[in-house]
């Protein structure tokens, strides 16, 4: 399984339009993913003081676009190498990967910390 930070109401257009489109697969021409030991590292890092997001949980075999191990698309998060790969989707995400959506919710001191995946 890999993992997606997105917006609640990103999240509920996806829903609307039948497929998951993020904003960098038009700037970047894919969608940014993590795994497990990356997301927390990366949440904090360019998510500091959100409070409306939710972590959608892809299965990897079900993804109609290609998924790519890439290195960092820029500077890493602190607490991951550069030498570490990160799974890129390059195309919108069709919604029948979405094994389950869970909120993302920073702690009392701004951190987030990792939803239970059941």
């Amino acid at each position: 399984m890999i993992l997606h930070i997105t917006s609640r109401a990103e999240w509920n257009d996806a829903q609307t339009r039948g497929e998951y489109i993020a904003p960098s697969l038009q700037t970047e021409g894919f969608i940014h993913c993590s795994t497990e030991k990356q997301v927390l590292h990366v949440a904090n890092a360019f998510y500091r003081g959100k409070t409306d997001l939710v972590l959608l949980k892809l299965d990897e075999t079900k993804l109609k676009p290609e998924l790519k191990w890439e290195a960092p698309a820029g500077p890493p998060a602190p607490g991951i190498s550069e030498s570490d790969s990160f799974p890129h989707v390059f195309g919108p995400i069709n919604l029948s990967a979405v094994a389950s959506v869970l909120d993302l919710v920073p702690d009392s001191g701004g951190n987030f910390i990792l939803p239970s995946f059941g």
